[in-house]
C-alpha cells in the first residue's frame, strides 16, 4: 500500500478558519459575550493571560480569551505575539511592593503579623458548592462583604520588616555597581542562570507546570516544604523617568500578587543561620501561580552550586520547559505534515520486519 500526502491547500485552510469562527460564536440565539464581560467577570482568567503573556492590558487579554474560545494557553500565545509588535520606549523604575495598596494580605507563619490579616477576595473559605443562583442570572450581594473589611493603614508592613530587628531572614543586598537586568524577551536563555533571568522565566511560566513542580518539592522530590510568610494582593504604582524630564512620573497603577515563602537552610560558616526565602510576583490576582513560583524559586536556590537531585532543582529542566507557549508549540507541531519522516520510519520498520521473518524462517529450517 502506498501512503500519499493529503492535499487541500489554501482553500482547505480558509474553510477551517471559517469553521473555527462559527464554532467560536456558537449558538447565535445566545447573545455574544462581550470583551468587557470577560474582563470583569472572568478576571482570574484575564489575569493569568496577562501574567504569562507578559503584557499588562486587561482589554487585550480579554479579547485574547474570547478569540481563543477560553483556551488560556492559546490566549497567552495571542497576547505574547501581539506584545512583540509593540515599540519599547524604555524601562520603568522598579516597583515598590512595600507601598502596595493592599486588598488582600495573609500570612500562614505569623498569626499577628503587623498590619493584620486581610482576607480580601478569596475562594479559600468557600464550600466549593455550585451556586445555582448564578445559573439563574442571580446577583451575589456585595455591600455586606465590602463593609466587613476594616480600613487598612498604608504602607502595610512587609514580612521583611517583621524579621528586620533580629536579622532572621536573608535579604538581597544591592550591588555596588548595578547592572542591566537580564531581558528574557531579547536575550537567549543562558546557564547558569542569574536570579533575574530565573524569576523572569518563572513569572512567564505555565501555572500548571509550576504548580506540579511545587507539589513535587513538597512531597520530597526536592526537599523544600516552606511556609507562606506572606501573600499580598493590591495595586502598585508604576513610574517612568523620561530622559527629557530627568525625574520619575507615575504612568500607571497595576494589580500585583506577591508571595514570600520561607524555610530553614540559609546561613553557614560565614554567616549566622537564617530563614531562606523564595519569591513570586505576578500580574493580576494569581495566588496559586505566585505561590508555586516562590516554592520553585526556593528549590532552585537550594540547589545552587550543587548537583540537582530532583526535577524541581534542575535549573535547565525547569527554565527550559516552563514556558507554555514554547511547550505548546513544540507538542502541537506534531499535528503538522511529517510525511517524509513517516516514510523514512515506514521503510525502516518494513526492512526490520523482513529481516525478522527471514531469521525466523532460517531458524525454523535449521531446527528441522
Amino acid at each position: 500500500m502506498a501512503y500519499v500526502a493529503v492535499k487541500g491547500g489554501e482553500k482547505a485552510i480558509d474553510s477551517a478558519h471559517r469553521w473555527l469562527a462559527e464554532d467560536r460564536r456558537g449558538d447565535r440565539s445566545v447573545p455574544e459575550v462581550e470583551t468587557a464581560q470577560i474582563r470583569e467577570q472572568l478576571s482570574l482568567a484575564v489575569d493569568r493571560v496577562m501574567a504569562e503573556g507578559s503584557c499588562y492590558d486587561r482589554d487585550l487579554a480579554a479579547l485574547a480569551v474570547k478569540q481563543a474560545r477560553g483556551d488560556l494557553p492559546e490566549a497567552i500565545f495571542l497576547l505574547r505575539a501581539y506584545r512583540t509588535t509593540l515599540p519599547r520606549f524604555g524601562a520603568s523604575i522598579p516597583v515598590e511592593t512595600g507601598a502596595m495598596a493592599v486588598r488582600r494580605r495573609v500570612s500562614a507563619a505569623f498569626k499577628d503579623i503587623p498590619g493584620g490579616q486581610v482576607l480580601g477576595p478569596t475562594f479559600d473559605y468557600t464550600h466549593r458548592l455550585l451556586d445555582f443562583a448564578l445559573a439563574a442570572d442571580g446577583e451575589t450581594p456585595v455591600e455586606s462583604a465590602l463593609e466587613a473589611e476594616e480600613p487598612q493603614a498604608y504602607p502595610m508592613a512587609t514580612v521583611a520588616s517583621v524579621f528586620a530587628h533580629e536579622d532572621l531572614l536573608e535579604t538581597d543586598v544591592p550591588s555596588q555597581e548595578p547592572t542591566e537586568p537580564f531581558d528574557l524577551t531579547r536575550e537567549p536563555m543562558a546557564f547558569p542562570a542569574g536570579r533575574d533571568q530565573r524569576l523572569q522565566a518563572l513569572a512567564r511560566g505555565d501555572e500548571g507546570f509550576l504548580l506540579s513542580l511545587a507539589y513535587s518539592s513538597q512531597r520530597g522530590w526536592g526537599g523544600t516544604h516552606p511556609l507562606c510568610a506572606e501573600i499580598r494582593l493590591g495595586e502598585t504604582a508604576v513610574e517612568f523617568a523620561p530622559d527629557e524630564l530627568g525625574f520619575p512620573v507615575e504612568i500607571a497603577e497595576i494589580t500585583l500578587t506577591e508571595c514570600h515563602m520561607i524555610s530553614t537552610g540559609a546561613g553557614g560558616l560565614e554567616r549566622p543561620p537564617q530563614f531562606a526565602a523564595g519569591y513570586g510576583l505576578t500580574f493580576g490576582h494569581c495566588e496559586r501561580k505566585a505561590m508555586s513560583m516562590a516554592i520553585v524559586d526556593r528549590a532552585l536556590r537550594d540547589a545552587e552550586g550543587r548537583e540537582a537531585n530532583a526535577p524541581v532543582q534542575d535549573e535547565e529542566f525547569v527554565l527550559y520547559h516552563s514556558d507554555n507557549v514554547e511547550a505548546s508549540g513544540f507538542v502541537q507541531h506534531l499535528k503538522l505534515p511529517h510525511y517524509v519522516d513517516f516514510q523514512a520510519d515506514l521503510q525502516l520498520i518494513r526492512r526490520l520486519r523482513r529481516d525478522y521473518f527471514a531469521r525466523e524462517a532460517a531458524m525454523k529450517e535449521a531446527a528441522e
